[in-house]
């Protein structure tokens, strides 16, 4: 079973910064369309933002487009999310899987199951 190890949520005060992780040992994510997924408190799934597999081109979220970039490092086999000028709506627990497709919006996920996630508190 596939499955994602995320990594780097925390507690920070609004307009704070956090670099999320996400990473595996089983499969090379750069040969893989990458998505992060976040889940607030009795709220859906929502696809964040994503890196195409293909080309490397990169998705977003509208409310956090400006604010969150998603990038890969193939060597380290890791895919981060650095989020800036963070906001009490950005709370939630944060996912990454692979996604069907990345091309303007960040496509559903496939292949595996959900992690753990990584908890990230916007709070003061």
């Amino acid at each position: 079973q596939l499955t994602f190890v995320e990594s780097g949520g925390d507690l920070v005060p609004p307009g704070g910064s956090l670099r999320l992780s996400c990473s595996t040992s089983q499969f090379a994510l750069g040969v893989r369309s990458i998505g992060w997924f976040r889940q607030a408190p009795g709220k859906e799934r929502e696809g964040v933002s994503c890196i195409n597999g293909h080309d490397g081109s990169t998705s977003y979220k509208d409310s956090v487009k400006g604010r969150f970039a998603i990038s890969r490092d193939n060597a380290k086999n890791t895919v981060y999310l650095q989020m800036n000028s963070l906001k009490s709506e950005d709370t939630g627990v944060y996912y990454c899987r692979t996604v069907s497709a990345c091309s303007g919006t960040v496509g559903p996920p496939y292949f595996g199951s959900w992690g753990l996630g990584t908890q990230v508190t916007v709070s003061s």
